[in-house]
């Protein structure tokens, strides 16, 4: 097993301005901006060309949960284009609440699948929740390749009724915020985040400075943790002082056993997960205990000091429940404690169309007056959601080789663009009602067919097809 093991012990200052996390809140199915929390949330129109708003009818505790975005079933893909800085790293959590808005013949919420640019992020699953009149949320941390990151809902084979969504956001991290990740190979998907002793609301903004969500944990083992000289502020991750205010835990040299996540994870022998758990304390005395993981040593001689300690692992497998071990070390004085934790899905990346094709089909579709409905978001990944019509090669460099929109009643003219997907080697678009000039492909020089019959083309076939010397069939 390839495992990451890191302790911190950081005591550089560290400060940031307490405004709002940058970046765009997007609340779906709203007609207008509004101001929730001194935050300015936007209707959702802008972002999406897709779908119908509407207006829950049962009460709700937030604002955002009043409206929300349906989407057809019978089309498989539904995008936002979100406007991002490159290189920029992001937290992107999506919000749901189903309110029974696909009527009485579906009583329960659709399940569905949610994709970030061309990663299949997870499948959505509001059933439990939904049942205990609660919203879901889903959190993930990506990196923006492009200008633009695209967030899809996807009609898998499990959904029975139209999906949905009630509320997105983009936020900007700090650089430093789970660095020792490779975010061009890997995205983290939440899988727990809890400040543990805690049973209060949710830990976030302004407590979180990037508004992340820290839910409570408590057990009868909690306890009110001694703060008065814990200075946390140096951590890399930036956790909110908030969360050291409480702990699970005790004085006596006993062992501490905790399930956590409570929910047991999938089973498969290729999952890893990021884990990080943090730790502070400055009662009299010295605090040294053992961490272990379902048995295997995650930490030894872990030395809980003021000014705190995070002990995290980047990629650690994980499989079915999870129990954390804490015990003491035969130096300690006092029994062991913990204060937080995270852990995230270590999600590989599905990849990217190449830029060329996506801007060349970009203005494809432009010219056409009728595209298909699900030509949105990345044209060939994730593969199981790849645009009708759009067949795409395998491999780092994903491009697309053939174009087939046969019989589709498409009409329109056929963009000059085409020419610039060269890996393209076969285009199929008979039998449609396109019309104007047949461009020059003379760039395309591996393609093998060209299918244009039974349109409403006009002017001279290009003299340059008989310069591709691959082609078979006009």
């Amino acid at each position: 097993m390839s495992l990451s093991f890191f302790l911190l012990l950081l005591f550089f200052p560290f400060s940031l301005s307490q405004t709002p996390p940058r970046g765009l809140l997007i609340n779906c199915g709203a007609h207008s901006a509004a101001q929730f929390d001194n935050r300015t949330w936007l209707p959702d129109s802008g972002f999406i060309s897709s779908g119908s708003p509407k207006t829950v009818t049962t009460p709700v505790l937030f604002p955002t949960l009043h409206t929300l975005r349906s989407f057809p079933r019978q089309v498989k893909k539904h995008c936002y284009n979100i406007p991002v800085y490159r290189g920029a790293k992001y937290l992107v959590r999506t919000t749901y609440f189903y309110a029974g808005v696909n009527g009485a013949d579906h009583p329960s919420p659709p399940v569905f699948d949610q994709i970030l640019d061309g990663t299949l992020w997870s499948v959505v699953n509001t059933t439990r929740d939904y049942s205990d009149g609660n919203s879901s949320f889903y959190e993930g941390l990506f990196l923006a390749q492009g200008k633009i990151m695209s967030l899809c809902i996807g009609s898998n084979t499990y959904t029975d009724s139209d999906p949905f969504i009630s509320a997105l956001e983009f936020l900007i991290l700090e650089g430093s915020l789970y660095n020792t990740s490779d975010f061009t190979k890997y995205g983290l998907a939440l899988v727990a985040r809890h400040s543990f002793g805690y049973s209060g609301p949710p830990i976030r903004y302004p407590d979180d400075l990037f508004d992340r969500v820290w839910e409570p944990f408590g057990q009868s083992n909690s306890t009110q943790a001694s703060t008065d000289n814990v200075s946390v502020s140096g951590f890399w991750n930036l956790p909110p002082a908030k969360i050291f205010e409480t702990r699970i835990g005790s004085d006596q040299l006993e062992t501490l056993q905790l399930r956590w996540p409570t929910a047991s994870l999938p089973s498969s022998n290729s999952k890893y997960y990021y884990i990080a758990l943090y730790f502070a304390d400055d009662t009299a005395g010295s605090r040294i205990f053992n961490i272990s993981v379902n048995g295997i040593t995650y930490y030894h001689n872990l030395n809980v000091i003021p000014s705190g300690v995070v002990v995290f692992a980047s990629q650690w497998p994980l499989s079915g429940p999870t129990t954390i071990t804490l015990t003491p070390a035969a130096s300690s004085s006092l029994g062991p404690l913990i204060n937080a934790g995270e852990v995230f899905d270590v999600l590989p990346l599905g990849g990217r169309t190449l830029t060329r094709d996506v801007i060349a089909l970009e203005k494809v579709k432009q010219s056409l007056r009728n595209p298909p409905l699900d030509w949105n978001g990345d044209p060939c990944m994730p593969r199981q959601y790849s645009w009708t019509g759009i067949s795409c090669s395998e491999g780092p460099r994903i491009r697309v080789v053939t174009l087939n929109l046969t019989s589709m009643d498409l009409s329109g003219s056929l963009s000059p663009f085409v020419a610039n997907m060269t890996a393209l080697t076969n285009i199929w678009l008979g039998n449609n009602s396109l019309s104007g000039q047949i461009p020059d492909l003379s760039s395309l020089k591996i393609l093998e067919t060209l299918h244009l019959e039974d349109n409403q083309f006009s002017g001279e076939i290009p003299s340059s097809l008989g310069d591709i010397s691959s082609l078979q069939e006009v």
